[in-house]
C-alpha cells in the first residue's frame, strides 16, 4: 500500500516497524523507518532499523525522561546510523493524559539531531478509545504547536484526515485536512521569526 502511495503521489513515506524481522521488507519501501514511542528502548528493533542505512525516526517514549533518549540514540549510532530524527510526543506521568514539557525540545536538541514535535499524538487521552470524541483534546493543538515552533523545533508531525471522525486510528486527535492550511500559516510565521532571531544571535 505504501509503495503504491509513494509511486502515485511521488512523495517520501514513513511508517512504524514493530519487530526486527519487519525491517528488511520495510526498508525496500520506506524513506524513513519509524520506531514507535512505546518501543524506543527495544534494542533489537532500534539496531535493526539503524543497520539499514535509512534515516530513522526515534519517537520519545511517554515513560522516559528526555535526557534518557540518548540511550537509543547511542544504540543507533553504534549500529552505524547518523541519520536520526528525535520526535517528542508528550509524557503520561502515570496519568491517562499527556503533558508536553517544552524543556524536552531543548534537551533533545542537545543530542545533535533534528527534533520533531508530534503534536496530534500529544493531545490523546489514554484510557478513552480514540474514536470517542473525548479521546483527544483538539482545542490544545494551536497552543502547543505554536509553543513547539517557538522553541525551535525542526519539524512537525501532524495526523490529518478529511473526516477525522471516520479515521481508523486516533480519530479523536486528528486534525481535519481542510483546516490544515489555516493551522500551519501562523506556525510558519513563528518559524520565520525564530530563524531570524537565530541569525541575529549568531551575528553577535
Amino acid at each position: 500500500m505504501l509503495a503504491k502511495i509513494k509511486e502515485r503521489f511521488e512523495v517520501p513515506v514513513i511508517s512504524d516497524v514493530h519487530y526486527p524481522q519487519q525491517v528488511e521488507e520495510a526498508k525496500e519501501v520506506l524513506d524513513i523507518i519509524q520506531i514507535p514511542a512505546y518501543m524506543c528502548m527495544q534494542t533489537d528493533l532500534v539496531v535493526a532499523a539503524a543497520r539499514t542505512g535509512k534515516p530513522i525516526n526515534l519517537k520519545h517514549g511517554q515513560f522516559l525522561a528526555p535526557g534518557n533518549m540518548i540511550k537509543p540514540v547511542k544504540k543507533a549510532e553504534e549500529a552505524g546510523s547518523n541519520k536520526i530524527l528525535l520526535t517528542e510526543r508528550g509524557y503520561t506521568f502515570g496519568y491517562n493524559d499527556l503533558v508536553v514539557d517544552p524543556r524536552s525540545f531543548y534537551i533533545l536538541g542537545q543530542m545533535g539531531y533534528p527534533v520533531v514535535f508530534d503534536v496530534t499524538h500529544s493531545i490523546r487521552r489514554y484510557g478513552i478509545p480514540s474514536a470517542d470524541p473525548k479521546g483527544g483534546a483538539r482545542e490544545f493543538l494551536p497552543t502547543i504547536a505554536r509553543a513547539g515552533v517557538a522553541a525551535g523545533i525542526d519539524g512537525l508531525f501532524i495526523e490529518t484526515h478529511p473526516e477525522p471522525e471516520k479515521a481508523l486510528c486516533d480519530a479523536a486527535s486528528q486534525l481535519c485536512l481542510h483546516d490544515l492550511e489555516e493551522f500551519l500559516l501562523p506556525l510558519l510565521e513563528i518559524h520565520m521569526v525564530v530563524q531570524a532571531a537565530k541569525k541575529n544571535i549568531w551575528k553577535h
